[in-house]
């Protein structure tokens, strides 16, 4: 069963998962003239909700007849198995050392929707290694022959390199930032990290922020 985090799931018509479709509509007009066909959600520091947001970012993604690929390639912390309920015995690791993986990765489907999660995986003793890694251009491209869109997980961009070396490997980075949690300067330090491996910041959301109980009522 899938966790009750995933509320873009378990209850579509809420108005959090009405905000995750207006995320996606928002990503989806900032980016008429170059589309975004890697995508990597990245948090500055670390937060108990990021692969949370990761994850209801890509059913709303997938919301429709559009294949979309979710990978955690957060391989010091990976949360996707556990927020959807799947094995993890193989996974994104699988495709730099095996090339049947490789020819058909190990995606798993999310019932009614066009969404397929690539779980971590075993986990290598140094994920940094393998994420710059000649093979990670190799595996980035198989995916995005499988998919329209594909949505990468990562560990948060200040306590370690791997998402920095990500951002600079995809179309976009949309950085998540926790209401009440979230401290300013970590907010810096990550966008100038990003900034230095020359990603391309498409903005920023603010999760965990206060909603106006007049918009909660309102029915259409």
């Amino acid at each position: 069963m899938v966790s009750n985090a995933l509320i873009t799931l378990t209850d579509p018509r809420s108005a959090v998962a009405e905000a995750y479709r207006t995320l996606r509509t928002n990503l989806e007009f900032s980016s008429l003239d170059d589309p975004l066909h890697t995508l990597l959600v990245a948090v500055p520091a670390p937060t108990e909700n990021k692969s949370v947001v990761v994850a209801n970012l890509a059913v709303v993604m997938a919301d429709g007849d559009r294949p979309v690929i979710l990978v955690d390639a957060d391989l010091r912390r990976p949360h996707q198995h556990t927020l959807f309920d799947l094995p993890n015995e193989q996974g994104f690791t699988d495709l730099f050392r095996d090339g049947t993986a490789m020819e058909n990765p190990p995606l798993q489907s999310v019932p009614n929707t066009t969404l397929k999660v690539l779980t971590s995986g075993p986990l290598p003793p140094i994920p940094s290694q393998l994420l710059a890694s000649r093979k990670m251009g190799d595996v980035m491209a198989r995916l995005s022959a499988l998919a329209e869109v594909v949505i990468f997980d990562a560990p948060p961009v200040i306590t370690a390199n791997d998402a920095s070396l990500l951002a600079s490997r995809v179309d976009g980075v949309l950085l998540a930032v926790t209401a009440h949690h979230t401290r300013r300067e970590h907010v810096k330090a990550a966008k100038d990290r990003l900034e230095k491996v020359n990603a391309r910041l498409i903005g920023a959301v603010l999760t965990n922020a206060q909603v106006d109980a007049a918009a909660l009522s309102y029915d259409y």
